[in-house]
C-alpha cells in the first residue's frame, strides 16, 4: 500500500527537518486556536434542547450534508491566522475552496469542523483538521479533538503524538493486531442515498470477517484513533482531501499502512481511503480487493 498520495512527485525538493518542525508547530497552533473558537461558538448558537438553532445551519450537496455558521467562521479564522504567520501560502479549505497546487509551494489543507452532524447534535466526536502539503504530500498536520480538548499531530519522518488537555504528550503507535478476524474497524458513510446503499452492502460483507465495526462520524478522528491504537483500521469511500490530509499522516507516522487517492481528488469520485495497523494491512487489503471494497463507490 502507498504511504503517500499518488500525485506526489519526485521533482519536489525534499523538505528539511527544520521546515517540517516549523510547519507542525503552525498546524498545532491553528488547530488548537480553531478548536477553542468552535467550543465557544457552540455554546452561543445552540438551542434550548442542546442542538444547534435552525438559523445556524444550511445544506450543501444534499439535505443531509450540513454546513453551519461556525464551520464558515472557523475556516475564516484559520485563513486569517495563516495570512499573518505564513503570508503568501495557499489555503485549500472545505468551505472556502482552493486547490492543492502542482509544485513546490506549501498549501494548507483545512477542514474547520470534521463531523459537522455530530457538532450540530452535541455528540462529542468532531474535530478541526489542518495539514501542510507540498507536491501532493502531507508534510505536517494536526487534528484537534474539540470536545476532548486534545490535539494529535505529526511531521513527515518525525513521528506522531497526542497532546492532552493537561499538556501531557503521548507518542502514538498502532496496535499489534495480526489477524483481521480480531480487528476493530472504523468507517463512515457518504451523503447520497445511492452511495450509502452500496456502502451498506459492502459492510454486510466485511462485518462477519472482523471483530466489529464502529462509525464515529469524523474521518479525521478515525484516522487519529488508528494512530492511537483505539481502532485497528479505518476505511471509507468518498473522502475529500481535507478529510484525510492531516489524519492520514498522523496514522502513517504511528506505523499505519495507507491507501490514498491522489491529493485533490474530490468526494464524488468515491475512491477508497484506508489506514491499517501494519500487522493486518496486507490481509485487510486482500479482503477488500476480493470483496470489491477497493473499487470506488461514486
Amino acid at each position: 500500500m502507498e504511504v503517500v498520495p499518488e500525485s506526489t512527485t519526485s521533482a519536489v525538493p525534499a523538505p528539511t527537518p527544520e521546515l517540517i518542525t516549523e510547519l507542525r508547530c503552525v498546524a498545532v497552533h491553528l488547530a488548537r486556536t480553531a478548536a477553542a473558537h468552535v467550543r465557544l461558538r457552540r455554546t452561543q448558537v445552540r438551542g434550548a434542547a442542546g442542538a444547534l438553532r435552525a438559523d445556524a445551519v444550511q445544506s450543501k450537496s444534499t439535505p443531509t450534508d450540513p454546513v453551519t455558521v461556525v464551520d464558515t467562521e472557523t475556516e475564516e479564522l484559520i485563513r486569517a491566522l495563516l495570512s499573518e504567520s505564513r503570508p503568501g501560502e495557499r489555503v485549500f479549505g472545505e468551505e472556502g475552496g482552493g486547490s492543492v497546487g502542482d509544485g513546490s509551494q506549501i498549501v494548507w489543507v483545512v477542514d474547520p469542523i470534521d463531523g459537522t452532524v455530530n457538532f450540530m447534535y452535541g455528540i462529542p466526536a468532531y474535530s478541526v483538521s489542518v495539514a501542510a502539503m507540498q507536491g501532493g504530500r502531507s508534510l505536517a498536520g494536526a487534528v484537534a479533538d474539540v470536545p476532548g480538548d486534545q490535539v494529535y499531530s505529526a511531521g513527515l519522518g518525525a513521528g506522531a503524538e497526542r497532546i492532552g488537555s493537561d499538556g501531557t504528550v503521548t507518542a502514538l503507535r498502532c496496535t499489534e493486531v495480526d489477524s483481521i478476524s480480531m480487528a476493530l474497524l472504523a468507517t463512515g458513510f457518504g451523503y447520497s442515498a445511492e452511495r450509502r446503499a452500496r456502502q451498506g452492502q459492502l459492510i454486510a460483507e466485511v462485518l462477519p470477517r472482523v471483530r466489529d465495526i464502529r462509525r464515529v462520524g469524523s474521518a479525521a478522528l478515525d484516522l487519529c484513533m488508528v494512530a492511537a491504537g483505539l481502532v485497528d483500521a479505518h476505511y471509507e469511500h468518498g473522502l475529500n482531501t481535507w478529510d484525510w490530509a492531516a489524519g492520514a499522516l498522523i496514522a502513517a507516522e504511528a506505523g499505519a499502512r495507507l491507501r490514498l487517492p491522489a491529493a485533490g481528488t474530490v468526494a464524488k469520485t468515491g475512491e477508497l481511503v484506508v489506514a491499517a495497523a501494519p500487522g493486518i494491512a496486507e490481509e485487510l487489503m486482500t479482503l477488500f480487493d476480493d470483496l470489491g471494497v477497493s473499487k470506488p463507490v461514486p
